[in-house]
């Protein structure tokens, strides 16, 4: 979804190789391949693995005044058939109890899964992490906390070689590494507190590897495989941090709303509070929910409450545009770069489509308002858009693309 490693450094994606190849008007009556139901909602994003697509959402229950119980709530991870979004399997898990009774906005399956060639990983928050093979049968199942908040849980897992990696902030105030094969833990590193990002994983200009984290107040770095603390760099941003950080040439880019300062860069490689000798740019431009785009020498985000597309100088921060999206509603999936195109798409189900380009260029806008909500961030393959709401899962292309599915 974000690329290899969920940073967006270099999209990795199976992107289209230009613009021209790439799917850029459809509505709910045109260039819509299929559209699956799903049995509830979510706020995760599709994932792409060869011929198939992984998806949670969840049922049974959506807090105080729904029907049903906390009992009652169930939690999904399905794989569907690209061809034609039939449903192979839908796998149920019941929630470890007590739940929290009310998630603000954003529901109980926020996390997007992982998937390499062996495994389907899955984090529920204090549900746990589990593995499943490809037929949906679980190969090993963690617990990381029993930690809740009414925010619920978001943090996606992310793999190095052979470890995964798992931001356990809400569930236990720690930032995880686990044996993919066996769920081992392997280190743990606590002091995690109001950080809801997926880590990534970049590497220092002097070579080192290592597993960034962003949290209320600073962004940390570790050592991948033993969870030493490297080094730890103040943002000035006073609260929460959701969207993931991005990463270039051994520099680490955040994003945060909710103080002056919202957006800063930094330089890996240091040790010890290296505030004042990496910290390379802070700037107010930022985001609270969704995520940038690295893309060439810019970086391109849109502000999630007011539908405000930003584009920024890599090197110096510098804002080059800042263009509100006509009629858009609140952001909370994050963009996608496809061909030379940055996709964005609102939570009415609405995409701008903007040029990938320091001036900015408004191409397209895709209309598949149908009362869902689109809280997930949009999946590229098989020259197709993967799109989820907490209706329907679609896949948008042209009559031609059927044929480029294997």
């Amino acid at each position: 979804m974000r690329g290899t490693g969920r940073n967006s450094a270099a999209p990795k994606v199976r992107a289209w190789p230009s613009q021209a190849d790439s799917p850029t008007t459809w509505s709910n009556d045109r260039n819509v391949l299929w559209k699956t139901p799903v049995p509830g909602p979510g706020a995760s994003s599709p994932v792409v693995f060869g011929d198939r697509i992984y998806l949670t959402c969840y049922t049974g229950y959506d807090g105080p005044g729904s029907a049903g119980s906390v009992e009652d709530l169930r939690r999904h991870l399905m794989a569907f058939r690209m061809e034609d979004g039939l449903m192979l399997w839908d796998k149920t898990f019941a929630p470890v109890l007590p739940e929290e009774l009310k998630i603000r906005d954003h529901g109980y399956a926020a996390n997007t899964p992982l998937v390499d060639q062996e495994r389907i990983y899955v984090f529920l928050g204090k549900s746990g992490v589990l593995a499943l093979d490809h037929q949906g049968a679980v190969q090993w199942k963690v617990d990381v906390g029993m930690g809740a908040s009414d925010w619920g849980t978001a943090a996606s897992p992310v793999m190095h070689r052979n470890i995964l990696y798992i931001n356990a902030s809400v569930e236990s105030g720690s930032l995880i590494a686990l044996d993919k094969s066996t769920g081992r833990e392997i280190w743990r590193a606590g002091g995690i507190r109001e950080s809801w990002n997926t880590p990534i994983l970049t590497t220092s200009p002097e070579g080192r590897e290592e597993l960034v984290l962003a949290m209320i107040g600073s962004i940390h770095g570790y050592h991948p495989q033993t969870g030493e603390l490297l080094w730890t760099c103040d943002t000035d941003i006073s609260w929460y941090m959701v969207p993931t950080g991005v990463a270039r040439d051994g520099v680490v880019y955040y994003l945060g709303g909710r103080s002056g300062t919202t957006m800063l860069a930094v330089k890996t490689g240091g040790q010890g509070n290296v505030t004042a000798s990496h910290r390379l740019w802070t700037q107010r431009k930022g985001s609270n929910v969704s995520s940038p785009v690295l893309h060439g020498d810019h970086l391109y985000w849109v502000q999630d409450q007011r539908g405000i597309a930003y584009t920024c100088n890599l090197t110096t921060g510098e804002v080059l545009y800042e263009e509100r999206l006509d009629r858009a509603d609140q952001f909370y999936s994050s963009p996608i770069l496809a061909g030379n195109a940055i996709y964005y798409l609102d939570r009415m189900g609405r995409t701008f489509i903007v040029k990938a380009s320091p001036q900015f260029e408004l191409l397209a806008v895709n209309d598949l308002r149908d009362g869902s909500q689109f809280n997930g961030s949009p999946a590229v393959s098989h020259n197709s858009l993967i799109l989820r709401s907490d209706k329907f899962l679609y896949r948008i292309g042209t009559s031609s693309e059927i044929r480029n599915t294997p």
